[in-house]
């Protein structure tokens, strides 16, 4: 995989207090419903948004910076911090990471007239490594943005300044720099995040027929055009016959997948099942929710070229246990193209995971997540200890924590 997210470090967050998480090609966040899971997911949802509108606008659509900030305490927070490390640019390695870092301050106003009123301050650094042991720094204060170039072995650095809006992110802002001053590399960092997506097949809008005259090279996070990314994959018979063997592992009753092309104006496609025993095809609209939501994971986890981050909520939901070790083998070769994060509070999917793998998740009794709960360390010497139990078994005991209570903020 070409690159991937390593770490992602939150502060004040929502129910994201103070946290900071390993993130490898397959992460799964396991914990009870309300622990901050889908928080997690939230948090690339908020980057992603940032640049596709910018920072003011991101936090107004979610209710303000009182509203995503951490509930719980004593009083409210007056700082908000996103913090990334990754390998996405061309000389970034495991040991000179691209590191981004976001500071939202809120401070009230001094004056009378905007009394009980309060405004915010963003402060914003990246940094990349560049060649032969130089780097390149950017930083971004109030209305000035500044790019730092470091040459060790001259034993001195290149800086340059400019204007910039004063709630402005530079991940919306500093792709549009020349690439001497670093363009390139933010361009990096912010395509790889406004890729980011939430996968949760709607059902419903997956069962109906998908329209034609729209661009469907890309399976939509609800998978809404689940039909016509289904007749996109049908057209490489290699991926195509992978994909119809899952499906029948799963529904043994299944022998093949067909297509039907809807005239008119504007034109669909339809998707119906043949099943042995059966005179007559099933339309996808007659489908179990099951079997829609396991082709619309099958067709999300055979994507030839998927986004560089896809986070899946409750993959489980729906399936029959069965189908869970094939979900996450598929998951795992998937994750050689895509990096993925999963949250789920299924102890019979976290039996099929790896230690790494593995994030536990629980939230402590101010309401703030605990996330990871145990290190990968001690997930490692807990499961040694136990003769190799399940990963979800030793969850679902209390061994690896598995606080089964708390509401989500």
């Amino acid at each position: 995989m070409p690159g991937q997210l390593l770490e992602l470090h939150v502060e004040n967050f929502r129910s994201l207090r103070d946290v900071t998480i390993p993130l490898g090609p397959l992460t799964v966040l396991v914990g009870a419903n309300g622990v901050g899971k889908s928080n997690v997911l939230k948090v690339f949802d908020l980057l992603a948004d940032i640049i596709q509108t910018d920072l003011e606008p991101a936090l107004e659509t979610r209710g303000g910076f009182d509203e995503i900030a951490f509930w719980g305490g004593p009083k409210p927070p007056t700082t908000l911090r996103i913090r990334l490390k990754a390998t996405w640019t061309t000389h970034s390695s495991l040991k000179a990471p691209d590191e981004y870092d976001l500071k939202v301050r809120r401070y009230s106003s001094a004056s009378n007239k905007d009394r009980g009123r309060y405004r915010l301050t963003r402060s914003e650094s990246f940094q990349f490594k560049r060649t032969r042991g130089r780097g390149r720094r950017i930083t971004v204060s109030g209305e000035r943005a500044t790019v730092v170039d470091t040459r060790p072995n001259a034993g001195h650095e290149d800086s340059s300044e400019f204007g910039i809006q004063r709630l402005s992110s530079g991940l919306s802002t500093l792709p549009r720099l020349a690439r001497t001053e670093g363009g390139s590399e933010v361009r990096r960092v912010a395509d790889q995040l406004s890729s980011f997506r939430v996968f949760d097949v709607d059902v419903d809008a997956a069962r109906l027929p998908s329209r034609l005259d729209r661009d469907y090279d890309d399976l939509s996070s609800s998978a809404d055009n689940l039909a016509a990314f289904l007749l996109l994959l049908s057209e490489d018979s290699s991926t195509w016959t992978q994909l119809v063997d899952d499906a029948r592992s799963v529904l043994p009753q299944l022998t093949r997948i067909e297509f039907e092309e809807i005239g008119g104006r504007a034109e669909q496609v339809t998707v119906s099942l043949v099943e042995r025993g059966l005179r007559r095809p099933t339309p996808l609209a007659d489908a179990s929710y099951g079997t829609v939501r396991l082709l619309g994971l099958l067709a999300l986890l055979h994507d030839p070229a998927p986004p560089a981050l896809t986070c899946i909520e409750e993959i489980d939901h729906g399936l029959h246990p069965q189908a869970l070790q094939l979900i996450v083998d598929r998951l795992r070769e998937a994750s050689e193209r895509s990096q993925f994060i999963v949250a789920t509070h299924s102890p019979a999917l976290a039996d099929r995971l790896e230690p790494q793998e593995l994030v536990i998740c629980e939230r402590d009794d101010e309401g703030a997540s605990l996330i990871p709960a145990i290190t990968r360390v001690e997930v490692r010497a807990i499961v040694e200890e136990s003769a190799d139990l399940p990963l979800g078994e030793l969850w679902f005991s209390g061994v690896l924590g598995g606080d089964l209570t708390g509401d989500e903020l």
